[in-house]
């Protein structure tokens, strides 16, 4: 049998059983439809003892057996996302929890001040379940067309939408929130390592410590001898320690903050303005802060792609299982956060979260052990996050590289890309050190990939009969999406200018 490197050179697609790209290959004829015969004659055989109707018989058992005839891409085995179909529901949760929690939770206090106790609270729940359904979407999405699987996201589009308008639509959101947040990782997990390092050694640093822009080095350099590891289910492990120590610094970060005696001048009251536009553009960005929040639909299909699919057992019910138990982990972090962290703080939340109120106001109350292991937690979460969101980059790369040669990237050829990629977010975050600070933007830019997109999909893909619960629900959620990113890109703009942030290019603090 040929192998899948001298299939790719003969010709673009194979039909073959989606458990892994490594395996047989059926030929073309070998998807006869039922009711025909094996020689061809269009269904004539007669009576169900035919030698040709028991092949096609025995053949169809077979493939319910043991998988779908789905057309795939021999190159498919060679990049990073579908190398290997190994995966499961542990692996699915365990990418899904660090995928889906991060440092943005540490930003949620941030929104109540806009917003108030109850609004705060009602927002947050609506956004949760929000994207929960849309999550779903995603799953049931992946196989929705038979014979074919839907590996990544800006894929699916394109089916949904076009091959062009779906380009457009998904590319810029996708690529920020791949390459963006790992960028936003550096500036977050330099800047946490230097507070760590400051934590531990206390009054004895040496006058002239090392600079923000060499922790940013230091923490690149991790994050790149990390990233040789060669596919998505390979940091299976990672995505596991990513999840937890997300889990861990949330709960800590609460914790210690309820824990101790509240500032003095703490106010609860929402932040009002006898100008309308103002209070309006206040909320908005409030409400951007809860959807950056939310994260981690752009690598749902990814994810999903890891596993082996078959008629019996379809890849989105492990899928969906490992996604349910990552979600409810995220509900339990998520929402303790952002209370308990506006019950501590209140209005005089610092613009850094939960990480930088800790240290501003409990620096001397809390023992420096405790402070220094938060700090450490969101290094190692923000090295795990960032294997996750730079293998679709990595996979455009390979991408890329094998359509052009018709051979799959050498160890040398994918080492180099990763290291060019490192570095390349190095140098963005030392160019635009302000980029983390723009969570009230980003979140509206990027919200239709979580909140809008997928809803269009279902109409597009499933097209559900008109007028139906489906198809009302699909297109409010969709269209009320997509009035929110504008609302609250809008929001976040006005933040800026309200706030006066100054972007100061190649000037890290």
């Amino acid at each position: 049998m040929a192998t899948a490197a001298e299939g790719a050179a003969s010709e673009p697609e194979l039909v073959s059983i989606p458990a892994t790209p490594h395996g047989l290959s059926t030929p073309e004829g070998a998807a006869t439809p039922t009711g025909a015969s094996a020689g061809g004659g269009g269904g004539r055989s007669k009576g169900s003892g035919t030698p040709g109707r028991r092949v096609v018989e025995g053949l169809r058992g077979y493939l319910e057996d043991v998988g779908h005839l789905t057309r795939l891409d021999p190159r498919d085995a060679w990049l990073p996302v579908t190398e290997s179909r190994g995966g499961n529901a542990r692996y699915a949760a365990f990418h899904s929890l660090n995928a889906g929690l991060g440092f943005q939770a540490l930003l949620l206090p941030l929104a109540f001040p806009g917003l108030g106790w109850s609004w705060g609270i009602i927002s947050l729940t609506i956004a949760y379940f929000w994207q929960l359904y849309t999550l779903w979407i995603l799953v049931k999405l992946h196989e929705a067309v038979p014979g074919r699987r839907y590996n990544r996201y800006v894929e699916l589009a394109q089916a949904a939408f076009g091959e062009k308008l779906g380009m457009w639509l998904a590319l810029f959101p996708t690529i920020y929130l791949s390459a963006g947040t790992a960028t936003a990782l550096i500036l977050v997990g330099g800047e946490t390592m230097k507070l760590f390092f400051q934590i531990v050694c206390g009054p004895l640093c040496s006058p002239n410590p090392i600079t923000t822009v060499e922790w940013y080095l230091v923490f690149t350099s991790m994050a790149v001898i990390l990233s040789q590891l060669p596919n998505l289910n390979s940091i299976a492990g990672l995505s596991l320690i990513g999840g937890a120590t997300a889990i861990m610094y949330c709960t800590m970060s609460w914790v210690l903050s309820v824990s101790q005696p509240r500032p003095p001048t703490v106010s609860y009251d929402p932040m009002t303005s006898n100008s309308f536009g103002i209070s309006l553009f206040s909320t908005l960005n409030a409400l951007g802060i809860i959807a950056f929040a939310f994260r981690g639909h752009n690598l749902a299909l990814e994810i999903q792609a890891t596993m082996p699919s078959t008629f019996k057992h379809p890849a989105h019910v492990p899928m969906w299982r490992g996604a349910k138990v990552a979600y409810l982990l995220i509900a339990m972090c998520l929402f303790p956060v952002a209370v308990g962290g506006y019950w501590a703080y209140g209005n005089m939340m610092p613009p850094g979260g939960m990480l930088a109120a800790l240290y501003a106001f409990h620096s001397h109350d809390i023992p420096r052990g405790l402070l220094a292991t938060t700090c450490l937690l969101v290094v190692l979460n923000c090295l795990s996050s960032f294997q996750i969101y730079s293998m679709p980059v990595f996979d455009s790369f390979e991408a890329y590289y094998t359509g052009r040669t018709n051979r799959p990237c050498s160890v040398w050829v994918r080492s180099g890309f990763r290291v060019f990629y490192g570095f390349l977010s190095l140098f963005i975050s030392v160019a635009l050190p302000f980029l983390s600070s723009l969570a009230g933007l980003l979140g509206g830019l990027t919200l239709p990939v979580t909140f809008a997109y997928p809803c269009f999909m279902w109409i597009r893909v499933k097209k559900p009969e008109r007028f139906s619960f489906s198809w009302y629900l699909n297109w409010g959620l969709g269209l009320l999406g997509t009035a929110f990113s504008l609302a609250f890109s809008l929001g976040g703009v006005w933040s800026i200018v309200n706030n006066g942030m100054k972007l100061k290019f190649f000037k890290p603090n």
